[in-house]
């Protein structure tokens, strides 16, 4: 499966939480794409923007179809999220594919 991966030097400049969640997350999104989505792209970004870290990975598969239920591999990636204070979207654009949208901030929640 091709992977496109864009990231800004992040060496140190992340709580090993926050690290941790974001690798994880990867994992098991990416894991998702080959086993279910049918791609022939994907692609992996990092953003560190202000507090929090974005990690999204998009694909040009077959989609989630909408009366399909959540499997563990997804919810696993909204509780690692959550656990942080921060949130996963998952979306299956007009055009097709899906895209994991995770926001992990950088300082756990007051």
């Amino acid at each position: 499966m091709p992977l496109e991966v864009a990231a800004p030097d992040l060496d140190g400049r992340l709580p090993a939480a926050v690290e941790v969640a974001a690798y994880r997350i990867a994992g098991e999104a990416l894991t998702n794409v080959a086993r279910h989505a049918s791609a022939s792209r994907t692609e992996l970004t990092l953003d560190l923007a202000g507090d929090a870290l974005t990690v999204r990975i998009a694909d040009d598969g077959v989609g989630i179809a909408p009366d399909r239920q959540a499997g563990v591999g997804l919810v696993s990636l909204r509780e690692r999220a959550a656990e942080l204070g921060g949130r996963v979207e998952i979306t299956c654009p007009e055009g097709g594919g899906t895209v994991v949208r995770a926001r992990l901030p950088l300082r756990s929640p007051a």
